[in-house]
C-alpha cells in the first residue's frame, strides 16, 4: 500500500481516496432519501384533519436549542478533523468526544420534543401532516443516533492505533456525513418548523 505524503493522511492512498469518493456517492442516495421525505411533507403538510397544525405544536425554543446543539457539534468535529490533520491525537479524540456528547444532547431534546407532540394527540396515526413529520424527524434522528455508535467506534479505534491512513480515512468520512445531518437540520428548522410556525 503506497502511502502518498504530499497529501493529508486520510487521502493519502488510493483506497482512501476512493473510500471517500465511494462515501460522497452514498450522501448523493442520503440526500434523496430527505428529498423524498421533504417533498411528502410539502404535499402533506396542510392534511391536518382533526389533529393539531405546525403552529399549535412547534415551540421556538426547544428547536432553537437543538440547532444550536448540532451546529456547534458540527464546528467541533470540524475542530477534530483540523487537530488530526496536525497530528494531534488527543485534541482530535476531545472534539470528536464533545460533538458525540451535543449529539447526544441534541438527542435528548428530540426524544421529549416527540413525546410532547404524541402528548399533545399528534401521533403517527393523527393526521397526514403528523405522519409525516414524525417519519422525517425520525429519519435524522435515526440517522443522528448511528452516527453516535459510529463517533464512538472511531474514538475507540483512534485511541488503540492512534493516526494511521485508515484511522483518519474513517475519521474523515464520519465527519462528512455528521456535517450532512446538519444541513438536512438546517433544511428541517428552515421548512418545517419556521414555516409552521408562520
Amino acid at each position: 500500500m503506497k502511502i502518498d505524503h504530499s497529501l493529508p493522511l486520510e487521502y493519502s492512498t488510493e483506497e482512501n481516496r476512493l473510500k471517500i469518493l465511494g462515501f460522497w456517492i452514498f450522501l448523493g442516495a442520503e440526500i434523496m432519501l430527505f428529498a423524498t421525505l421533504f417533498a411528502s411533507y410539502f404535499t402533506l403538510g396542510d392534511r391536518t384533519a382533526s389533529g393539531p397544525t405546525g403552529a399549535e405544536i412547534f415551540e421556538i425554543t426547544p428547536v432553537l436549542i437543538e440547532t444550536i446543539l448540532l451546529l456547534t457539534s458540527s464546528f467541533t468535529v470540524g475542530l477534530g478533523i483540523h487537530a488530526m490533520r496536525i497530528g494531534r491525537q488527543k485534541a482530535m479524540m476531545t472534539f470528536f468526544s464533545i460533538t458525540l456528547l451535543l449529539g447526544l444532547g441534541f438527542l435528548g431534546f428530540e426524544i421529549f420534543e416527540f413525546a410532547t407532540y404524541v402528548h399533545e394527540g399528534a401521533g403517527l396515526q393523527t393526521s397526514a401532516f403528523t405522519s409525516i413529520l414524525l417519519t422525517t424527524l425520525g429519519t435524522h434522528g435515526a440517522h443522528v443516533t448511528l452516527g453516535l455508535f459510529w463517533g464512538l467506534f472511531i474514538i475507540l479505534q483512534v485511541k488503540k492505533h492512534g493516526l494511521t491512513s485508515k484511522t483518519t480515512n474513517k475519521a474523515f468520512i464520519f465527519s462528512l456525513y455528521w456535517h450532512f445531518l446538519d444541513v438536512v437540520w438546517i433544511f428541517i428548522f428552515s421548512f418545517i418548523y419556521l414555516k409552521g410556525m408562520m
